[in-house]
């Protein structure tokens, strides 16, 4: 581990600890897209260090817009954990500045190694469900360049499953609405083609990610395949991630 990047996973981890933000690191060094990843691998270490279980693995500006904005033509990914998972609740005491946004989430039934097309990787998934993830950015203002975001786990705080369906196959996951609700109104609306063309894509990309790195996506493991909507403020209510076909994920944000 370089001293640098230590320092930097160490006060990422602990301004999460501390509900605080830092600045982005592109703003005082030099942070290419590979030391981002080691400098989050980093970070994971100290957050299993602390007891944490990895859960899985959750995929960052999978839409046209976002990749836009940040320059790049292909996803990022990031690590989720048990501490990360929620039970039906979420205290915004957890948080400095969380957004929610809608998602699709898959069991990994069999394990996926190495690139896969999308439809060799999603026939390795089990279950699909509805999710939530909260985000919740270390960097003042949200605002950070593609380098800062991967280093800081792509701004994951937590995120909820609803109940999960058997794997209903590709053409099944087309087209599907998909929508944020906030204390039962409609909030923000997107399609399930909205995440990266397909989530198979998504899961596909993200055996790429893995793959380059030596890794691979365990049976039992969780994979958020990224946003269909935008992302929204948190305040307290009831917010709920539907998607069409599938029971809703939900959870109960309080003050």
């Amino acid at each position: 581990m370089s001293d640098r990047r230590g320092a930097l996973a160490l006060s990422l981890e602990r301004a999460r600890k501390g509900l605080e933000t830092v600045a982005q690191p592109s703003s005082s060094v030099s942070l290419g897209v590979e030391e981002a990843y080691e400098v989050q691998r980093e970070l994971l270490k100290l957050r299993t260090a602390d007891g944490e279980k990895v859960v899985g693995y959750k995929m960052g500006l999978t839409s046209k817009a976002k990749m836009r904005q940040m320059g790049v033509d292909s996803p990022i990914m990031g690590f989720l954990t048990d501490g990360m998972r929620l039970d039906g609740s979420f205290s915004l005491g957890r948080a400095v500045q969380p957004r929610i946004e809608p998602e699709i989430a898959f069991l990994v039934g069999r394990e996926i190694a190495g690139p896969l097309p999308p439809r060799e990787a999603l026939s390795r998934c089990s279950a699909v469900c509805a999710a939530l993830e909260i985000l919740d950015s270390r960097y003042r203002d949200f605002k950070f360049k593609l380098e800062d975001v991967i280093a800081d786990n792509g701004s994951g705080c937590a995120f909820a499953l609803g109940p999960w369906t058997k794997n209903p196959g590709f053409e099944a996951l087309q087209g599907l609405a998909v929508t944020l609700k906030v204390d039962g109104l409609a909030a923000q609306q997107g399609l399930s083609d909205d995440i990266y063309g397909h989530p198979a894509q998504s899961l596909s990309a993200l055996s790429a990610l893995l793959a380059r790195r030596g890794l691979a996506l365990p049976e039992g493991c969780v994979v958020l395949a990224g946003a269909a909507t935008q992302a929204i403020s948190l305040r307290p209510g009831l917010y709920e991630g539907c998607v069409a076909g599938f029971a809703p994920a939900s959870v109960s944000v309080s003050a």
